[in-house]
């Protein structure tokens, strides 16, 4: 038989106590006088803090993220001017953690109790997190459709160059797109029990071919590189990086001119393997200014970030080369 939950008037402190620590509230006062804050142990606990029983609100300050900083005090201060409840998220800095908290209480001094305000605070990491994560994601998904037009609109200029007729043109742009499609699978993971390594060589003649004029690796587009399994994440990295490069090849570089070439080998040196892409007979190249799009931006994250390695540009008068070095063990895995 399921025991009867008490009645309100049966609650004791302890209980609303068991509430309040497992929603991860964390209770505060401020006296807006000695501008001194009282917290509970939770609350203490969520800035990293040693119990003191207080703590003023220039000891809290120190602890929030230097671009919020400002903000939050203003915020603090102008909460006795705002009508009705309100609502502050910043980001707290805990050694090499950052945390992100939002307090919440009632404003115009609504349970203003002897001068002290009342309040909590939140740890909102999580949600935080979710939705920079979000935003990465719609910003992603929007280059990589741009990406994605811009590439059609490439491969239809170079399927017009070789086709002899209009049923030829429809053709190959369609085995074109067809290839691009594929290549496009392996930017996302596979679900479990789709698949497990590929080999290098073999991943690269997927992601390249709708770009090479004569079909895979029999024209312009020239691979060697050694037999080597790439592991499930590390390919979802490394089809990032390659499509970025081809985008950029066929809109600035060697693949926009019928004439150019471009050759990918590989080496070993110690734990590494480093590819090199090397351009030839394009557009004379120039080093870009400034710090560069989301495009160069994601590719320097997944290079470092997924493979452990480090990506260089050389703008070399013949064309562009690019030396991508990867952690053997993070591509493999």
């Amino acid at each position: 038989m399921t025991p009867e939950m008490p009645k309100p008037h049966d609650w004791k402190p302890e209980h609303l106590r068991v509430a309040i620590n497992a929603a991860g509230v964390a209770l505060w006062a401020w006296n807006v006088d000695t501008d001194e804050f009282t917290m509970d142990e939770q609350g203490f606990e969520l800035w990293g803090l040693k119990w003191s029983g207080k703590v003023t609100f220039e000891q809290l300050s120190a602890h929030i993220h230097p671009a919020d900083r400002d903000r939050v005090r203003a915020a603090f201060t102008a909460t006795r001017a705002i009508l009705g409840p309100y609502e502050t998220d910043f980001r707290i800095l805990i050694e090499d953690e950052v945390r992100w908290i939002a307090t919440r209480g009632q404003g115009e001094d609504v349970g203003i109790v002897g001068r002290t305000m009342f309040g909590i605070f939140l740890d909102v990491t999580g949600r935080k997190q979710a939705e920079e994560g979000n935003e990465l994601l719609a910003g992603e998904m929007s280059h990589r459709v741009k990406n994605l037009l811009s590439i059609a609109s490439g491969l239809t200029a170079i399927s017009s160059r070789s086709a002899a007729t209009v049923e030829d043109m429809a053709i190959e742009l369609t085995e074109r797109l067809s290839a691009l499609g594929r290549a496009h699978d392996l930017v996302r993971p596979l679900p479990n029990g789709q698949g497990d390594a590929a080999l290098l060589g073999d991943l690269l003649s997927v992601l390249l071919s709708p770009y090479d004029d004569l079909g895979a690796f029999k024209g312009r587009i020239r691979v060697a590189v050694e037999r080597m399994g790439v592991g499930q994440s590390s390919a979802t990295a490394l089809a990032l990086v390659i499509h970025e490069l081809a985008t950029n090849s066929m809109k600035y570089g060697a693949l926009s001119a019928q004439a150019g070439t471009l050759d990918i080998t590989s080496t070993s040196e110690s734990d590494d393997v480093v590819l090199t892409w090397l351009e030839r007979g394009g557009p004379q190249v120039k080093k870009p200014n400034g710090l560069g799009g989301f495009g160069s931006k994601l590719v320097q994250r997944s290079v470092t970030g997924q493979l452990g390695g480090a990506i260089s540009y050389d703008w070399d008068e013949g064309g562009l080369i690019v030396s991508l070095r990867m952690k053997r063990t993070r591509l493999t895995s």
